[in-house]
């Protein structure tokens, strides 16, 4: 048992079944008088939008907000492998950027969001209209509680911004279906109606620690304001570094709280990431997951995993052999360089289970060894085109960054190893204390015109160090006149991959919609901005398309 959130998750998730489909009946319609009796009934609805948000804002299996910010970039990709992933084509259009305005994935990553903003509002609606006493809870508590609400709000708003610009802003549970069906607010206002949320809230909402765990402090709302800030120019039209820098420094000083203690950068590369990295310093907040106590896991292994992934970790879950790293990214990381090493899969597969025998494939190398390489393309029948539609199972190196520990007995190294009595309690991290350190020396950047002092490259050099052994840092290290922007860009993308912030950092840099790679080529400006889904166009008529995309 990790703590109090993790065991209020599991009421949550089984009231409202852990939003797996579309269809789900949540516990918020129930009469406000026959709930919110007590301070469990109350925790379990304040924390209800937090299981929701693991279907949204992390690879869960599921058409969210994490698929579109990573596969219409730069890092990684979804070909299709032999039989496998072509999924009538969606996952091309991602990397292609030819989506159109009636993407069933994106209509779905609305609908998720905007259910995550239903699951804020009533709570807040109800922890508003009723006397404490009545809940079994304190005014501290519920004024904390509603703090705490709003800034989870303002987080969905700020995703919903990111993917699609001008949205409907509607802060009240409904009390009829005849509710006015809401207007659409321009990006502008979006973006002044988020910083508002949170610059009410931030200093409400408790002070990030333990028991705060996954869940919205006031560090969580102060990266909410360095995200917001950082992409100010874009989003609203006015940079905003000096505000970037003093929402950054609120997180680097401490002030704000920390999940184990004082929040700090973990020494290594590994523990952010490893079914314990609940206890990292590094983390300010996370989707929170207890295999053992409640059932509840992240869902990455669907997105990542090779069909026969269970041999080479020794755990029990495989996945659909779907993303990869586009060819090419993987040497951008030198070998010297341990996030190499520790964050991929690459070359021979073995058995975890003696630590030598190598793993097999299942499609075109069945019964032959698997082997992950850095290249698409149908190399069994011998063909060299290398695009979306030429993958095999082998294809693409692997994400090993997060890992799920082992249920099974195995060796590594020669060493026999035991099962991991945390397996598969892994937690997905959305803003971490080194991302902080990157936005502040960006913005520090910005400012000079594009050029590093020494404040902007010791915060970099202090994340990236980690990941060189003493031996070879000193011919790593960035000065002033090598960390560039292009090269800060660079570094984000190693540092950060898989972490969700490749789209917005390349539009940011001015590359996504001018750069190519791999077999991408570069795309119109629009495309910046995905389309409002004809779906909610066509149910409300207040919607009016983003410009460039067909009614736009």
């Amino acid at each position: 048992m990790k703590n109090i959130l993790k065991i209020m998750l599991v009421a949550s998730a089984l009231t409202a079944g852990g939003c797996t489909n579309l269809d789900e009946n949540a516990y918020d319609i129930i009469v406000a008088d026959q709930f919110y009796e007590n301070k469990n009934e109350v925790l379990s609805a304040v924390l209800r939008p937090y299981t929701h948000a693991n279907a949204w804002v992390s690879p869960s299996g599921q058409d969210g907000w994490w698929r579109p910010a990573e596969l219409t970039a730069d890092q990684l990709a979804w070909p299709t492998k032999g039989r496998h992933g072509e999924d009538n084509g969606k996952w091309k259009r991602f990397h292609y950027h030819t989506w159109n305005v009636d993407e069933g994935n994106m209509n779905q990553a609305w609908v998720l969001m905007y259910w995550g903003i239903g699951l804020c509002n009533s709570p807040i609606s109800i922890l508003e209209s009723k006397d404490v006493a009545s809940m079994g809870i304190t005014e501290k508590e519920k004024n904390e509680f509603i703090a705490e609400l709003k800034l989870l709000r303002a987080f969905h708003y700020l995703k919903l911004m990111d993917l699609f610009g001008s949205l409907p802003i509607t802060i009240t549970a409904p009390a009829t279906n005849n509710e006015p069906i809401p207007e659409q607010t321009p990006q502008k206002e979006v973006f002044a109606f988020i910083e508002k949320e949170i610059l009410e809230n931030v200093e409400k909402a408790p002070k990030l620690s333990r028991g705060m765990m996954g869940r919205m402090s006031q560090a969580g709302g102060y990266a909410m304001l360095v995200e917001l800030y950082l992409n100010a120019e874009k989003w609203s039209g006015t940079a905003r570094w000096d505000d970037c820098i003093k929402a950054a420094d609120k997180l680097i000083s401490g002030t704000a709280g920390g999940q184990n203690g004082g929040m700090v950068l973990e020494p290594n590369i590994v523990d952010s990431y490893s079914p314990t990295n609940d206890k990292s310093k590094e983390v300010i907040f996370s989707v929170a997951y207890d295999y053992q106590t409640a059932d509840f896991a992240t869902g990455f292994p669907s997105e990542f995993y090779h069909f026969v992934q269970r041999e080479i970790y020794g755990g029990g879950r495989t996945g659909n052999n779907g993303i990869v790293m586009i060819p090419g990214v993987y040497t951008t990381f030198k070998d010297t360089d341990m996030r190499k090493k520790e964050w991929f899969l690459a070359g021979p597969m073995v058995k975890f289970s003696d630590g030598k025998s190598p793993v097999l494939g299942s499609e075109e190398y069945k019964d032959k060894p698997l082997v992950f390489v850095d290249y698409i393309r149908r190399e069994s029948e011998g063909k060299t085109s290398s695009t979306m539609s030429d993958g095999e199972e082998n294809s693409g190196i692997r994400f090993n960054k997060y890992k799920l520990g082992n249920s099974l007995t195995g060796v590594v190294n020669g060493e026999t190893v035991a099962p991991n009595p945390e397996y598969n309690n892994t937690d997905w991290n959305i803003y971490r204390l080194s991302w902080i350190y990157f936005a502040k020396a960006e913005a520090l950047m910005r400012k000079s015109g594009g050029a590093a002092n020494a404040e902007a490259v010791e915060l970099v050099n202090t994340v990236k160090k980690r990941a060189f052994k003493a031996a070879d840092w000193e011919k790593e290290k960035y000065t002033t006149s090598t960390l560039t922007l292009d090269e800060l860009l660079a570094e984000r993308g190693r540092e950060f991959i898989f972490e969700g912030f490749r789209r917005r950092d390349l539009i940011r840099f001015g590359k996504f919609h001018t750069a190519s790679w791999w077999d991408h080529k570069p795309s119109q400006e629009y495309r910046t901005l995905f389309p409002i889904p004809q779906q909610q166009i066509s149910m409300n008529p207040n919607l009016k398309q983003n410009p460039g995309y067909p009614g736009g």
